[in-house]
């Protein structure tokens, strides 16, 4: 028996190419996506997967589910985005993930007017590193992501700039350094850094920084948070490379002191990003319609899918793209 669940499940299986990736994606149990996929294969009588010694490959039978799958999601979407009224639903909800810089220091002042707009929806907010971002929103597990962290070609993933956003090296009171404007690229070797744990797209960011210049990295401490982070600068553990946005209350208040790097790119973009294959549902459009107030570009995604005359919005898919 198809229903659209296990549908999801599949395509998570299929996008991360392992039960175990999906599971982590889907916030399951590995058991429970066996379990889901095995319901599937019984109730089709066919085997969807090979498993193999690194992950699972599609067999003859799951090639075709998997187109099928792929229309069948994005029209659910279009079903909703046909039929639903934003300002009039009595519940939704609006699944963002991003990176934790951004998730705690940005998107609050952009969901906070949102939810002033549309009170009876939801929106629900996931920080994790890039990889895992970008593999949830693949996944269906989320709508879209905001970023910071730098990605490989990923033909999958649609990816929009909205702005590059300034990389400071901050210091505490206690630094020597508190108070100049700057320092040199080279005036980093042999500073104690507190830096993101190594898996993190803002650690390999610095590494590759650094290392362009020929300058060691000295770990001080491998922190998993911004705001953990601040609070070892602060207290003089060492000194560490973050935006601008992290900390402008800790700058305001003298607790630290930011100065440019000379010589050095310290830039790095903050992104929005989707799954190319999917619709926009009609929340995730109210939302980027929202912050299209502050970045224009965002009208780019919105004029992808443009409503048409009754209000449906097309999914981007070649009419003749779907199985028959």
């Amino acid at each position: 028996m198809l229903d659209s669940r296990k549908l999801e499940i599949f395509n998570a299986v299929v996008e991360a190419g392992s039960f175990s990736r999906a599971a982590e994606s889907l916030y399951l149990s590995q058991s429970a996506v066996s379990q889901h996929i095995q319901e599937l294969e019984a109730g089709l009588g066919t085997k969807l997967f090979e498993r193999q010694a690194r992950g699972v490959r599609l067999t003859a039978s799951g090639e075709i589910l998997r187109d099928y799958t792929r229309c069948i999601l994005n029209l659910l979407i279009e079903a909703q985005n046909t039929i639903m009224n934003v300002e009039a639903v009595s519940s939704g909800q609006l699944r963002i993930g991003a990176t934790p810089g951004i998730g705690g220091y940005v998107l609050p002042d952009w969901i906070q007017p949102f939810r002033a707009r549309y009170p009876q929806l939801m929106v629900s907010l996931q920080t994790d590193v890039t990889a895992r971002i970008t593999a949830a929103i693949l996944n269906r597990a989320l709508d879209i992501g905001f970023i910071e962290g730098e990605l490989d070609d990923h033909d999958a993933l649609e990816v929009l700039v909205l702005e590059s956003i300034p990389q400071r090296v901050v210091v505490g009171q206690p630094h020597p350094w508190y108070g100049q404007p700057s320092v040199t690229v080279e005036a980093l070797r042999g500073q104690p850094l507190i830096v993101r744990p190594p898996h993190s797209q803002t650690r390999i960011w610095l590494e590759q920084l650094l290392a362009r210049h020929a300058v060691p990295l000295t770990i001080a401490a491998e922190l998993d948070s911004p705001e953990a982070i601040k609070q070892a600068v602060i207290a003089g553990m060492g000194i560490s490379v973050l935006p601008e946005y992290v900390i402008r209350r800790e700058r305001d208040l003298g607790l630290i002191h930011l100065l440019t790097v000379d010589g050095a790119n310290m830039q790095r973009d903050l992104k929005l990003v989707w799954a190319n294959r999917t619709a926009l549902n009609p929340i995730v459009r109210a939302f980027l319609l929202h912050l299209s107030n502050q970045y224009p570009q965002v009208n780019q995604p919105l004029s992808a899918f443009p409503p048409s005359s009754d209000g449906a919005v097309w999914s981007g898919l070649p009419p003749d793209s779907c199985p028959r």
